[in-house]
């Protein structure tokens, strides 16, 4: 190994670790809010866990369900006072059941009351040829992915629901380990 390469290889270690003990500590500050009782803050915490990505940088959540898309932009909103404009959505959408995707696109934006700066790139479907129609207008409005790009935030959300549910998940703080074959449920209890 040459001097030059091990001196990346030491830069590269010491931003892990500054980038990990930041997320440790967003984590700490997710369990001393779950501490204090808020009952939004739990609702919306638990959702994501239900529903959310598992990033260890970014807060995605994908429903068609408008009204729990809705109530989590709220709570991040309220809990976290993420302003509307840091937010982004994209749909997954089937374009034919006769609404156009800027109809689409005014529902979300609706329900989420985010601009429309906020949108990014769609997926639209259109029914194979081979459809019998059978799965028409069942998700009208698609599928929104609503995200917020913020490591503090999602590793906030993470440190909250280990101290709801008195459990560790080091994935969360870590990521995956490479190479592993250890199954999901190994840091559950006995």
């Amino acid at each position: 190994m040459t001097p030059q390469s091990e001196v990346v290889m030491k830069r590269a270690a010491t931003w892990r670790a500054v980038n990990r003990a930041r997320r440790l500590g967003y984590q700490m500050e997710g369990r001393a809010r779950a501490k204090m009782g808020d009952p939004l803050h739990q609702a919306g915490c638990m959702l994501y866990w239900a529903e959310g990505s598992k990033s260890r940088n970014c807060v995605v959540l994908a429903n068609s369900d408008p009204h729990m898309v809705r109530f989590f932009r709220e709570f991040v909103s309220t809990c976290f006072e993420i302003q509307p404009d840091r937010f982004y959505f994209r749909l997954n959408v089937y374009l034919d059941n006769g609404l156009s995707i800027t109809e689409v696109e005014d529902h979300w934006c609706a329900t989420l009351a985010l601009p429309r700066v906020c949108i990014r790139k769609h997926s639209i479907n259109h029914f194979p040829t081979s459809s019998s129609g059978r799965k028409k207008n069942r998700l009208p409005f698609g599928v929104c992915t609503l995200g917020l790009n913020e490591t503090r935030l999602v590793q906030h959300i993470y440190g909250a629901i280990q101290e709801y549910a008195n459990f560790e998940e080091p994935r969360w703080l870590d990521g995956p380990t490479y190479g592993s074959r250890r199954p999901a449920t190994a840091n559950l209890p006995p």
